[in-house]
């Protein structure tokens, strides 16, 4: 069972990521939530705050159709993990991610993720890559 440290770091991620991907507010997210040292570890974007809603402010320019869908969220010590669904259109299959983030007095200053395509064809074993106890 998570304690108040991991329950206040979850809410910090939840509410972070829900303004910057469900609500398309990548800057006010950044503002928010995002230490002013934010160690990125996507090899697609710099490290900093800056960097971050540059690079998701014009994602969304350019993917106006794109969702992503939080499954299930999980928070050990100063580390909180999301496993997400992220499409760019409704029409394809997307990807699965997880994001880590590390969590510092409240603010986020560290992020890894991990992506895997969400596959066209059913799988050998009948699971989604969502299915679980925790996921819809």
């Amino acid at each position: 069972m998570a304690g108040p440290l991991e329950e206040a770091n979850k809410k910090v991620v939840v509410d972070f990521y829900t303004m910057a991907f469900k609500e398309r507010k990548p800057k006010e997210a950044a503002d928010l939530h995002i230490g002013p040292v934010y160690i990125q570890h996507n090899p697609r974007v710099p490290n900093g705050p800056k960097p971050f809603y540059g690079y998701f402010t014009k994602y969304f320019q350019e993917n106006p159709e794109a969702s992503n869908e939080i499954k299930r969220v999980i928070a050990e010590g100063d580390l909180v993990v999301l496993h997400s669904h992220s499409k760019k259109t409704p029409d394809v299959t997307g990807n699965a991610i997880v994001d880590i983030f590390r969590v510092e007095d409240g603010k986020i200053v560290e992020h890894w993720d991990v992506m895997q395509p969400v596959p066209e064809e059913a799988s050998p074993n009948g699971n989604t890559m969502f299915d679980g106890n925790n996921a819809n």
